[in-house]
């Protein structure tokens, strides 16, 4: 049987029409896709608990819609917010107390510190230096960054219209998605068939799983221990407790861990005389950094049953390359690469 030969000009001509046209959308979609990645992550991560709220207003979509957006719309400005106005309005706190670190001398070590194993004449001699030379070869170094901080932040509650209109057009994307998300489900997972057959498919589900897992075991995580450690640091008298829970909630999202913050607040309470303050917030403190041990591999198990490094590679690798998004993006493309990989080495592919 006679087979008509492939016009090879057509493919060609076709594929380069198709890329063009992928190519112009995303240009097209440029500005707003930020916004639509941040509020499909929102969407696919939280999507059990709108079906939840959805359930408890008499199963009207239209009031769950409306409760989560303005749910989502609070979270995301309220912090930003109130650590944006805390800054400005102790900027000339700030910068008194770089001057004052720079006036300040350091104490001679107590007498335990020599007597630590290993580790004790070299933190005495490393000490007894600083209290010889004081901070005055330092701190002065601190103080126009300081002065840089507090008006760079003051910069950004000037331009804080522009990002309220970034964050109103995350929301409203999560609202359209919200409504509309059952049938995106669907025809996000024939994509996946049509492009792979089951396994497309199942490579769709566990992006939503990797979402929710990360969303559970690290966003969360981060934030009940952002909120307990500031709760910690205003009982102990910490200033700008409210910054600084902030803070600690960055640090946690980026992997870097709440002690940064909680050990520097211990310290600032022995150096200023508070031993009993300072004894309460480091035990606080130990409590805050060791939760996430327990907490955060049994909230990541509950989204998607991937290995825990996994996870937490992609988490600090999405966001060196991606920036704050990209912990989201990051666990995503590693758990569907590890799952294919994976599939294959076992030989359950199909060829």
């Amino acid at each position: 049987m006679h087979t008509k030969p492939h016009d090879l000009t057509q493919i060609t001509l076709a594929v380069l029409f198709i890329g063009g046209l992928i190519i112009a959308s995303f240009w097209v979609l440029k500005p707003f896709l930020s916004a639509l990645i941040w509020a499909a992550m929102i969407v696919v991560a939280t999507w059990p608990l709108m079906l939840k709220v959805q359930a408890g207003l008499w199963g009207k979509r239209s009031l769950a819609v409306a409760v989560m957006s303005l749910s989502i719309l609070l979270m995301l400005l309220l912090p930003l917010t109130l650590a944006i106005v805390t800054i400005v309005e102790n900027a000339d706190k700030i910068v008194g107390w770089a001057k004052w670190l720079a006036e300040s001398r350091i104490p001679a070590p107590p007498e335990w510190v020599a007597k630590l194993p290993l580790i004790g004449a070299k933190l005495q001699d490393f000490w007894q230096g600083y209290v010889a030379s004081g901070l005055s070869d330092i701190a002065p170094k601190l103080i126009p960054h300081a002065e840089g901080i507090t008006k760079w932040f003051a910069a950004q509650a000037g331009d804080l219209s522009l990002l309220f209109m970034q964050f109103l057009l995350v929301v409203l994307i999560a609202a359209i998605l919200y409504v509309v998300g059952d049938e995106a489900a669907v025809w996000v997972r024939r994509f996946g068939l049509r492009l792979g057959g089951a396994r497309g498919e199942g490579a769709v589900v566990l992006v939503g799983q990797a979402i929710r897992g990360v969303a559970l075991g690290v966003v969360l995580t981060a934030l009940l221990q952002s909120v307990i450690g500031g709760i910690g640091l205003a009982i102990a008298g910490i200033p700008l407790a409210a910054l600084l829970t902030a803070l600690i909630f960055l640090l946690c999202i980026a992997q870097i861990g709440a002690g940064l913050v909680m050990f520097a607040a211990v310290g600032w309470l022995f150096w200023s005389g508070d031993t009993g303050w300072g004894v309460f917030l480091l035990i606080w403190s130990i409590v805050v950094t060791t939760m996430d041990n327990f907490i955060r591999p049994f909230l990541i198990k509950q989204g998607a049953d991937l290995p825990i490094v996994l996870i937490f590679a992609g988490v600090i690798g999405g966001l060196l390359g991606f920036g704050l998004v990209g912990i989201f993006i990051g666990p995503v493309v590693l758990a569907v690469s590890y799952t294919l990989l994976d599939a294959w080495v076992k030989a359950e592919l199909k060829v």
